[in-house]
């Protein structure tokens, strides 16, 4: 019979494998994602692109596109942040980042979103004029 200490120690070495296991999945198997044949592939570079969510923390962009790169802060105007997604409302503002990416990442960044599954990539024009890419929610 197993030792109550190396019951306990179980989760703490089950648990980051899990976590491990599943980021891998999402990110980076080639079971989880099949990019839609209606949409266009990705244009070479350099993009732009707006993020509010959870893209805005360096770790989660280091996973996605394996750099942090150097974001600058900007505004969104014309929107609303409602959840993890951004709703038209011309009196509202959402801060946010702005990430410049090549191709490759930008496809990374896709599959990380669930382009055309999930959310869909628009253009919007940041408070400084500025056009650039940003996700937003599918209608289900």
């Amino acid at each position: 019979m197993p030792s109550p200490r190396r019951l306990l120690a179980l989760p703490l070495v089950i648990a980051p494998l899990g976590a491990v296991g599943w980021l891998w999945l999402m990110l980076l198997s080639p079971w989880t994602y099949d990019r839609p044949d209606h949409l266009s592939p990705v244009q070479e570079g350099p993009h732009r692109l707006f993020v509010y969510g959870t893209l805005r923390y360096a770790p989660v962009r280091w996973l996605v596109y394996g750099r942090t790169g150097d974001p600058e802060r900007v505004v969104l105007p014309g929107y609303r942040r409602e959840g993890l997604d951004l709703v038209v409302d011309h009196g509202s503002r959402v801060e946010g980042l702005l990430l410049r990416l090549d191709a490759e990442e930008l496809s990374r960044l896709d599959r990380y979103e669930r382009l055309g599954y999930r959310y869909e990539r628009i253009r919007v024009t940041l408070v400084d004029g500025c056009e650039v890419w940003s996700y937003q929610r599918l209608e289900d």
